[in-house]
Parts: structure tokens; sequence; C-alpha cells
């Protein structure tokens, strides 16, 4: 059963999208990915979406999302990259805090440091998912720290 994964930042104009961009990549057999922000930006970062461009993943058309519509999707985790705690309406919901620092503003060497930090941690999660699928059939998923 694949697991409905949200990625949530503060703008979901950078770090989320890209995490997005590599479940969605990555993780199609174990997961279910999408994501939004607290305070959502009008685009995509662009530097984001350039470093992403070099691994062959274009978010340049992600729309930027509040979290309260990403949650309509009913996600079975959130992880979250804000760096802020989840409101209220989110709380209930099994999450993951990921310490990933923030790009926006940031020359494009940063975004590539984040981008690959972002894909280390998806790639983590994949690989978590895929053994609980595997190893536990029918069984409710129970995520501990990563890393």
């Amino acid at each position: 059963m694949k697991q409905r994964v949200l990625f949530v930042c503060v703008g979901n104009a950078c770090r989320s999208p890209m995490a997005e961009g590599f479940a969605k990549a990555y993780g199609m057999d174990c997961m279910e990915a999408s994501s939004g922000g607290l305070s959502p930006g009008k685009a995509v970062d662009s530097n984001s979406a350039a470093v992403m461009k070099e691994r062959a993943l274009d978010i340049s058309s992600h729309r930027p999302k509040m979290l309260e519509e990403a949650l309509r999707q009913g996600p079975t985790l959130i992880v979250n990259m804000s760096g802020r705690p989840l409101p209220h309406y989110a709380q209930g919901i099994l999450s993951e805090d990921w310490l990933v620092r923030d790009p926006v503003g940031e020359p494009l060497g940063v975004h590539r440091e984040v981008r690959d930090e972002i894909e280390a941690l998806v790639m983590q999660l994949v690989l978590k998912l895929r053994s609980v699928s595997d190893s536990g059939k029918g069984k409710r998923i129970r995520m501990g720290r990563l890393g």
C-alpha cells in the first residue's frame, strides 16, 4: 500500500517542491507525493527549478499551495522542512521533521547543496517505506527518526 506523503516548507517554492519532485521520480512504487506551504509564494523559485533541471526533473510548472489545500489529499505522513511547528489542524498526522536550510534568496550553489541534501533524505525515506512495505504487508506504518 502506497503512503501519501506531504512535504511541507514555508513558501512551497523551493524545498518542498524539490522533495516532491524527487519522491515522484524515485518513490512512485511506495508513495504518492504532494507538497504545500505555510505561507506559499507565487511561483517556484527559479534557482530551485534550475538545479532540479540539472537532475532532469522539471518543477518549473509547480504551483505553490497552502498547507490546508494540500492536506485535503489525506496524507499518512507529513515531512516538515519549514523549521516551524505544524499548525494545530495538521496535528495528529504522523510527521517527520527534516532540518534543511531554506535557500530562498541564496545563490545557485546553495540551491544545489539543498537539492543534494533533499535528494539524499528522500532516498532514505523511499528505502524506509519500501522496507516497511516489504516486511509488513497490511501493517500500519510506524516511522522513526531518519538518519
